[in-house]
């Protein structure tokens, strides 16, 4: 069978990069092909084709065909810019093309008027250049077809819809909480791996000389490089039946657990066991609506709107009503999806951030999310029933509730608190909205925000929600701005927040003498009725070159109405913890006796501030 004349013009260079490229390696390269025509219509022959790589790293060169194709079928995936150039025309390029792996991109090109004469290379012979028609338009379509490797040619499928997966409504990794990721690095049909690292430098222009930082669940040590996690897991999955682990190492398996005084509670070392976890749950998945899981054991909270990992997050130290509240809880969820923008997830927890149950009573909760599209998200969160505090402490409180008395011994002119019988309340909002997005941008590429708002109050067994005598409540707000730049490169985020807690039972106790959530101090007392107003800024700057790694620097500036942060002096005795966290500590490092230090130089006191600036900056890899 004769070929027709028009199709014998491709130029032998085409068939020889066609052929060239072997099937097996044709699947990591990519193409780019196109005709070259006059403003009429008509080829243009035997015209030089350059396409060059943006970076410089490679370039290639050709002639188009009798019919004006041309052809690049080996190229590597990246940029690429096509230069024509006929003897008597002005060059014409391209703008910037994309070769992708697997693909072939076409770039059909116009010159501004026919050559004179353009003379064949000297072993091909000049074949005179015929009229355009319509014929001839369909073979120069198929001969740029036949031009490009058969790897090449298969169609891209057209993408489906998933109409059933929850919020699977667009990118939603730019929400304050959210990884960025959008598919797994590694998955398989029974387990998604997950790995996390985190480690920072922060120095807090207090300079506590024992270096250590107070009132923070994310900033821990000034002056020095800490690993703040090192996490192990990911997720399993085998027909509906469904179980998370992630391991938790680093400073977060220290300073976490310390916060849960349940732990006081009965037998056994609930924090030696679970400490060096941070999720560990199980449970069974069923197609009910758009999906219904019920899952037992140690999940993350989301109360605050902050993830527990930094990763996750547009700031490291999220502002108090994030950074005060629950990281984790442990008992029964359910996760109901009755349509794929709606999650209703109640809880029945032991308490709120524990391990244990503080008294008679477990902690009831939920969330309802709605994410309707990839713009907007809001989350409600509430807490109650708990009985979260431990009973131990009943009695007359020191200072009698009395928000200005100094330290003291318990007051039995005060009022009498049965904390057995103590319920918590609480309720923490979130809004995210997207409000500008261009990603393709090399300026300015995202911008969005977050505002949280938190109430919540202690009452019964002595204690007010609204009123004194051992007033006890909380109230606090958030708001963030974050900016993207450089097709989302690039990240800046401003914000703050505050938080009013008279009854202090949500501050973050600091650790004077090595002290925790269990043992208390008498250095910073949390009885009901004290004051306690702090708020706080921050400024953070994000570098993301590849989506599972975040290079961070950020500033953050904290005032508490209370002496409240380490100053130079530090939280450490001068001969190290001594003694029960519990007791006072003379000023030579003994422990108090029935003298009160009066033979040992008085009694010590920690060096805590008002205000506190801390700058941080630190890497973080997610997988």
């Amino acid at each position: 069978m004769r070929m027709p004349q028009r199709l014998v013009g491709v130029l032998p260079a085409v068939v020889a990069a066609a052929a060239m490229l072997p099937a097996a390696h044709a699947a990591d390269l990519g193409a780019i092909v196109g005709r070259l025509t006059t403003a009429a219509g008509a080829p243009v022959a035997y015209a030089t084709v350059t396409a060059t790589r943006s970076d410089g790293a490679a370039i290639r060169a050709t002639l188009s065909g009798g019919d004006g194709v041309y052809s690049f079928g080996d190229l590597p995936a990246g940029t690429w810019t096509v230069t024509v150039q006929v003897e008597g025309l002005p060059t014409v390029s391209t703008p910037a093309l994309s070769v992708v792996t697997g693909k072939a991109t076409r770039s059909d090109l116009v010159m501004n008027a026919v050559p004179a004469a353009v003379a064949p290379p000297p072993a091909v012979a000049a074949a005179p250049t015929p009229a355009p028609s319509a014929e001839m338009a369909a073979a120069a379509t198929a001969a740029v077809a036949a031009a490009v490797p058969e790897a090449l040619q298969k169609p891209e499928p057209a993408p489906e819809v998933d109409t059933q997966t929850p919020f699977a409504v667009g990118d939603l990794g730019w929400m304050n909480g959210t990884s960025r990721a959008t598919t797994p690095v590694f998955d398989t049909k029974f387990f998604t791996p997950e790995i996390r690292f985190d480690v920072n430098y922060l120095q807090s222009f207090n300079h506590p000389v024992d270096h250590t930082i107070v009132g923070s669940t994310e900033q821990f040590r000034s002056g020095e490089f800490q690993i703040e996690q090192v996490s192990f897991g990911g997720d399993f999955h085998w027909h509906d039946v469904r179980a998370r682990f992630l391991s938790m190492l680093g400073m977060f398996a220290v300073t976490t657990p310390r916060n849960d005084a349940s732990v006081g509670v009965g037998q056994w070392d609930l924090q030696g066991a679970y400490k060096y976890m941070s999720e560990a749950n199980a449970g069974y998945h069923w197609d009910v609506s758009h999906g219904l899981n019920v899952d037992a054991g140690i999940f993350v909270s989301y109360v605050g709107l902050f993830s527990y990992y930094n990763f996750d997050n547009w700031t490291y130290q999220p502002s108090f009503v994030s950074s005060n509240t629950p990281w984790f809880f442990n008992g029964l969820r359910v996760q109901w999806f009755p349509t794929q923008t709606l999650k209703i997830e109640p809880w029945l927890i032991n308490g709120w951030q524990s391990y244990a149950k503080f008294n008679s009573r477990p902690g009831f909760g939920g969330q309802i999310l709605w994410i309707p599209n990839d713009s907007i998200k809001l989350v409600f969160n509430t807490y109650s029933m708990g009985q979260d505090n431990l009973a131990s402490g009943s009695g007359y409180p020191a200072n009698g509730g009395n928000p200005n008395a100094p330290i003291g011994l318990p007051n039995p002119g005060g009022t009498h608190v049965d904390y057995a019988q103590v319920t918590r309340f609480h309720m923490d909002d979130s809004f995210l909205w997207k409000y500008y997005d261009h990603k393709e941008s090399s300026g300015l590429s995202k911008l969005a925000m977050s505002l949280t708002v938190d109430f919540g109050c202690q009452y019964g067994g002595g204690v007010h929600c609204t009123h004194a005598p051992n007033k006890s409540n909380f109230f606090g707000m958030m708001l963030y701005n974050r900016a993207w730049f450089d097709r989302d490169l690039f990240a800046v985020t401003l914000g703050g927040g505050f938080m009013n807690n008279p009854g202090r039972y949500l501050a973050l106790l600091p650790p004077i003498n090595g002290a925790t959530a269990v043992t208390g101090t008498p250095y910073f007392t949390e009885n009901p009725g004290q004051k306690l107003y702090q708020w706080d800024m921050q400024l953070n700057f994000q570098y993301m070159p590849k989506t599972w790694i975040t290079w961070w620097t950020e500033a953050t500036f904290r005032h508490s109405d209370v002496p409240y942060w380490s100053g130079a002096g530090g939280v450490t005795p001068p001969a190290g913890n001594t003694g029960a966290p519990a007791s006072f500590v003379c000023t030579d490092g003994s422990v108090i006796g029935a003298d009160q230090c009066a033979n040992a130089g008085g009694i010590w006191y920690p060096d805590l501030r008002t205000r506190e600036v801390i700058w941080g900056a630190g890497v973080m890899v997610r997988f």
